[in-house]
């Protein structure tokens, strides 16, 4: 009986004309688009885009070359070199992110103690060349140093869930 029933659904074409219907009454509405470049959707406090390295208020950056942010990452984008000061601190050489590696997961964020490595809200960036996915220590301090009020506004909206 199920047989004989599936062979006239097959035949009078019932899906196509379900789907004909569905469209038919989609067709005449208002479309939900977004203009991309023009409007923007909101984005969450705790979005994870661009890397950053923030600076302490007096201009010294953050980085204290624990080397636990690239010890933690999942995909091994980091890469720091450290050497001694002469006041014996230990601060970093060279900070590098590989952004074709990096999965953007957090953990580096998460493992700084000294809140140093932020991920901020930046998402749109592309590259021109060949290397310029290497984000080196100088930009990203840039990165920094440019959205840090950014930055830290986050970071406040954030905190209650830490």
């Amino acid at each position: 009986m199920t047989r004989i029933v599936s062979y006239f659904k097959s035949l009078l074409l019932i899906e196509l004309a379900q789907g004909l219907f569905l469209t038919g009454k989609y067709l005449f509405r208002p479309k939900y688009t977004v203009m991309y470049p023009v409007e923007k959707l909101p984005q969450s406090p705790r979005f994870r885009g661009l890397h950053a390295l923030r600076r302490y208020a007096n201009g010294e950056e953050r980085c204290i070359a624990c080397k636990l942010c690239e010890a933690v990452c999942p995909a091994l984008a980091i890469t720091i070199d450290s050497e001694q000061r002469a006041d014996g601190t230990r601060r970093t050489t060279r900070y590098d992110i590989d952004l074709f590696k990096c999965i953007f997961c957090g953990f580096c964020e998460e493992s700084c103690p000294v809140d140093s490595i932020v991920e901020t809200h930046i998402h749109e960036y592309h590259f021109d060349k060949r290397g310029q996915n290497i984000a080196t220590k100088p930009q990203l301090l840039a990165i920094g140093d440019r959205f840090e009020a950014e930055i830290a506004a986050r970071r406040a909206a954030d905190a209650p869930y830490r």
